[in-house]
C-alpha cells in the first residue's frame, strides 16, 4: 500500500520559535501601551511654550478631524521663563558684554546647561591677590546689578583664580581668594537690592582653568568672576 503523500510541507522549526516570540513582542508593547497615562496638564504646558515660541497668542482647537472656526486664547502668564524671557536676558547680557569690553574689560557670554553665565576678567575688577574690589569696579558691577534684577533670577557668582600660589594669613590657598572675590560680588548685588534668597557664591581657585597658565595673558584669563544666571528660577 502506497504511503500518502502530503498536500502541504511542514514549516520550517525556527519559524515556530519565532512566530512564538513575535507574539509575546506584541503582548509586551500592549501592556506598556495600557499602563501609559498622558498627563493634560504637561501637554497644555508644552502647547503653550511652542505657541510662545513662535509669536502665537491662540491656538485653533480640532474635533473629529474637522477645525472649528472659533480661536480659543491661551494664557502665558505661569509659561516657562526658558522660553518666555531667554531672547530678553540673552540681550541684556551681550548689551553688557560690549560695555565692558568698552572699558577695556575682557567679558565673555555663554550657555552651560541651565545657566547663561556672563565671564568677567579681573584685571580690572581686583588688585592682585586681593577680594576688595577698585572702586570703580564697585560701580561696574551696581550697574550690572541694576540691569539684571528685573529678571529676578537665581545668580550663583563663581570666583576663579590662576596657579600662581598665595599663602597669607587671610588667604591660605587660592581656594579661599576665588571664593572671597565671589562674595565680594554677591555683597554688591546685595547692597542694590537684589533678592538675597536668589543668591549665592562658590570659588573654584585654579582648577577650571580656561586657558594655559604658562604665560601672563593666559593667567590673566583664568582671573575671573562668572556670573551664573539659572534659567529655571
Amino acid at each position: 500500500m502506497r504511503e500518502k503523500k502530503e498536500e502541504c510541507k511542514k514549516a520550517p522549526a525556527w519559524l515556530t520559535s519565532f512566530g512564538d516570540l513575535m507574539s509575546l513582542l506584541l503582548t509586551f508593547f500592549i501592556l506598556l501601551y495600557s499602563m501609559s497615562i498622558i498627563s493634560l496638564e504637561k501637554f497644555y504646558q508644552v502647547l503653550k511654550g511652542l505657541i510662545e515660541a513662535f509669536g502665537g497668542r491662540q491656538v485653533v482647537f480640532s474635533e473629529d478631524g474637522s477645525i472649528k472656526a472659533s480661536r480659543i486664547p491661551i494664557e502665558m502668564e505661569n509659561m516657562h521663563f526658558r522660553v518666555k524671557k531667554f531672547a530678553d536676558l540673552k540681550k541684556e547680557i551681550l548689551k553688557i558684554k560690549e560695555t565692558l569690553m568698552s572699558m577695556g574689560i575682557e567679558a565673555d557670554y555663554l550657555v552651560t546647561g541651565t545657566c547663561m553665565k556672563l565671564r568677567i576678567t579681573t584685571g580690572r575688577i581686583f588688585p592682585l591677590g586681593s577680594e576688595n574690589p577698585y572702586p570703580e569696579a564697585v560701580d561696574i558691577l551696581r550697574d550690572i546689578c541694576y540691569r539684571l534684577k528685573p529678571f529676578s533670577l537665581p545668580i550663583t557668582f563663581e570666583g576663579y583664580t590662576d596657579d600662581l600660589p598665595i599663602s597669607t594669613p587671610r588667604f591660605p590657598s587660592n581656594w579661599e581668594l576665588s571664593a572671597a572675590r565671589a562674595v565680594s560680588v554677591l555683597r554688591i548685588f546685595e547692597d542694590c537690592g537684589y533678592p538675597v534668597d536668589l543668591l549665592s557664591a562658590v570659588g573654584y581657585g585654579e582648577y577650571r582653568p580656561i586657558a594655559p597658565n604658562d604665560t601672563p595673558e593666559g593667567r590673566e584669563r583664568n582671573r575671573r568672576i562668572e556670573l551664573c544666571i539659572k534659567l529655571n528660577p
